[in-house]
């Protein structure tokens, strides 16, 4: 890739994703492989005034040993400063960006899938906690490699791989355009409205009809919509994931019934999910079954009691960028931004008031699957039962 491309998205995400601040601590996640990209974050974010920007690296070969060779009772222990970093950065209201995208694709796939679910590194249970008290303004982006892009492109060789994954990462970010910050904003400007809009129609459930699925899933009474843009305690506006192109809500844990089918294949703890199906019955995910990778999933849902109930609810339109290349990137980020999606896990207390914090979900993990396409329509069910179309054929009804 051009070292063009990579300043120019290092920009937009410093200063418009995670819009870093004069005199701010600003923490960087990467994985080795995206040095390129994390060095000139880092130099952006100088540029920008930033006081100090930590950068760290996670490997997910020192993780294959782990999970290979450490005692079965050790694989779940995070060594205490890992979430004290982060919450330390949140008391600093400093600024977080996250890179992703794998590096090592397959890299796991050999081993046991029960020992790989109890090692959740690099996710922690503390970026939740820190997302809900809305103390840091965030950014997690696309940090292209060659690995990754041979699995995308598997029928193309490397170097022409790698350009064709930077020449849609550059087009999904929008940095394509004229003005990639006044596009960004006409499309948040968009999606703000329509979550606007279905938070006043205060359905008692969403349900989710097409091949393989047919799933409702129950809001809380203050449940609200969500789109694109957050604010910081402190009023900092910032794009939390670019691209960013759904609008989402926390669901009532305990209402969720019905049986969904995955229509992108998902990345966990390393490992490729194909075929994903999950039936849930009084909010419990109670049969999990896949092509390939069930056993990681089931796993990954035993880890506590949270763990097996839906902690967000996500609607993507066909308007977006990402949808409509039809690419699988295997990356959660851009993936769940092509397609409506729930998340098995921890739920977003943003996304209610303060009598409903108590009944959302919580748990140590949080996993977005994909479940939309433009032949699953979206319906909002009224507290009377009756169905409003809300996502036909992937354009709003709202």
């Amino acid at each position: 890739m051009t070292n063009d491309g990579v300043q120019r998205l290092a920009e937009l995400i410093v200063r418009f994703g995670a819009n870093v601040q004069p005199g701010q601590v600003v923490g960087v996640g990467a994985e080795p492989g995206k040095e390129d990209l994390a060095r000139a974050i880092a130099a952006a974010a100088y540029r920008a005034g930033a006081k100090f920007v930590d950068v760290t690296y996670f490997d997910l070969h020192v993780k294959r040993a782990r999970v290979e060779f450490a005692d079965e009772d050790t694989l779940e222990y995070v060594p205490p400063w890992f979430g004290e970093r982060l919450t330390q950065i949140g008391e600093m209201h400093g600024s977080r960006i996250g890179l992703t995208g794998p590096v090592a694709p397959g890299l796991l796939d050999d081993l046991d899938p029960a020992r790989v679910a109890k090692d959740q590194l690099p996710f922690l249970k503390e970026t939740i906690e820190i997302v809900n008290a809305r103390t840091t303004n965030w950014c997690a982006a696309p940090g292209p490699t060659p690995a990754w892009a041979k699995l995308v492109f598997p029928d193309l060789d490397e170097d022409a791989a790698y350009a064709k994954l930077w020449e849609q990462i550059l087009h999904v970010c929008r940095l394509d355009e004229a003005d990639p910050v006044a596009a960004w904003k006409e499309r948040a400007d968009k999606l703000v409205a329509v979550a606007g809009r279905l938070t006043e129609r205060r359905f008692d459930a969403v349900r989710f009809v097409g091949p393989g699925t047919d799933l409702k899933v129950g809001l809380l009474p203050t449940s609200k919509w969500i789109a694109a843009r957050f604010e910081t305690i402190d009023g900092l506006v910032h794009m939390p994931n670019l691209p960013s192109e759904e609008i989402f809500s926390t669901p009532d844990p305990t209402r969720v019934d019905g049986h969904v089918t995955s229509t992108k294949p998902l990345v966990v703890a390393g490992n490729i999910i194909r075929g994903l199906k999950v039936t849930f019955e009084g909010g419990v995910a109670t049969q999990i079954d896949a092509d390939e990778g069930a056993d990681v999933m089931r796993g990954m849902v035993q880890r506590d009691e949270g763990a097996a109930r839906l902690g967000e609810v996500a609607l993507v339109d066909g308007e977006g960028r990402i949808g409509p290349l039809g690419t699988v990137f295997y990356d959660t980020l851009l993936d769940e931004n092509a397609a409506s999606h729930v998340a098995l896990g921890s739920a977003y207390a943003m996304c209610v008031d303060e009598p409903d914090v108590p009944a959302i979900n919580t748990s140590a993990i949080h996993v977005d699957f994909m479940i939309g396409s433009p032949e699953v329509d979206v319906l909002g069910v009224t507290a009377d039962g009756d169905e409003v179309p809300v996502l036909v054929g992937g354009a709003w009804e709202v």
